[in-house]
């Protein structure tokens, strides 16, 4: 696989006719996830996430531009596009009827493993995901978080390079939603990329090495957390001093800096980049003001999404 797992060129998509007006979900997005990595896709309803999903996973055809996954042409190589990844979509797509071992062993069959070798892939996955007790259980006895978990082990039973995760914890509890995470940071450590889209600005802090804000059909930012968080203002870096005296030093020091004289603080505006700190430090060792400790603060990504697209993230409205 090349050292870009996904590119897209100029996506377009509309639904609707002449009649009833053409609704522009998609309106040229660019994209390129490196291989290995956890590319990151937010935006509210309506932005065009899932449509984008449907697109790079040959579920639906764009109006205009192109699109390669692990290698392959979306358009005209659709069979080793699919062949290369694994999808779990919003809600999960599992056999309530069947047991947590039986939906995987389907998808053993499915992707043509043999007896011996499907045993021992459901077995792996089983215990993976901490779903060996309940594997005999009906599917439609599991919890969210287990259903999730279950869908997930489906979808790696066809050793995919890509997996495509379509809003993997929405309804779930905090706790089955950090299940969800450990897990995926537990694949990217096995070399798989993850294509996450989410409304959840936590799930792509947490995850995310890189994140693309998608609003109104268009990539309206794009850039790791901390760089997009560098965009907003409010970046600040807080000095904790020994003692008032140096606390008044630095202050004087620091032209712009806010003093907290009670916790002994200096809250000095700054971009949060290395330069800038270095610089900043630079300074107080020129005047001999000594610090006892430093830390850069910056905007979340419900921040950045605020100062973005003008209006909150779901996460945000909901909370």
């Amino acid at each position: 696989m090349t050292s870009s797992a996904i590119t897209a060129t100029g996506l377009r998509k509309a639904y609707g006719d002449k009649a009833r007006g053409h609704k522009t979900v998609l309106a040229g997005v660019d994209l390129d996830v490196r291989a290995g990595s956890v590319f990151a896709l937010l935006g509210p309803n309506g932005a065009g996430k899932t449509t984008t999903v449907h697109i790079l996973t040959t579920l639906l055809a764009p109006d205009a531009g192109s699109a390669r996954v692990a290698g392959y042409d979306t358009a005209s190589e659709t069979r080793a596009v699919r062949a290369a990844i694994g999808v779990t979509g919003q809600f999960a797509s599992v056999d309530d009827l069947l047991t947590g071992a039986e939906n995987l062993r389907l998808m053993a069959d499915l992707h043509h493993l043999g007896k011996r070798e499907g045993t021992r892939v459901v077995d792996d996955l089983l215990a993976r995901f901490d779903l060996a007790e309940s594997a005999g259980k009906q599917a439609a006895t599991y919890s969210g978080g287990m259903r999730r978990k279950l869908d997930l082990a489906m979808t790696l039973v066809g050793r995919p390079e890509i997996i495509f995760l379509d809003e993997p914890t929405t309804g779930l509890d905090p706790r089955s939603r950090r299940t969800m995470w450990d897990i995926v940071r537990e694949l990217v450590a096995d070399g798989m990329t993850i294509f996450l889209t989410t409304q959840y600005l936590e799930e792509a802090d947490q995850l995310a090495d890189r994140v693309a804000v998608l609003d109104r059909g268009r990539l309206v930012a794009e850039g790791t957390p901390g760089e997009l968080k560098r965009q907003v203002p409010g970046t600040h870096v807080r000095l904790r001093l020994a003692d008032a005296a140096r606390l008044d030093a630095a202050a004087r020091v620091l032209p712009g800096a806010t003093p907290d004289p009670d916790a002994l603080t200096l809250r000095v505006p700054s971009d949060g980049g290395v330069k800038s700190l270095r610089s900043l430090l630079d300074r107080l060792d020129e005047y001999a003001v000594e610090v006892e400790e430093f830390s850069v603060h910056t905007p979340d990504l419900d921040d950045v999404f605020l100062a973005i697209t003008g209006h909150q993230s779901t996460e945000a409205q909901t909370a």
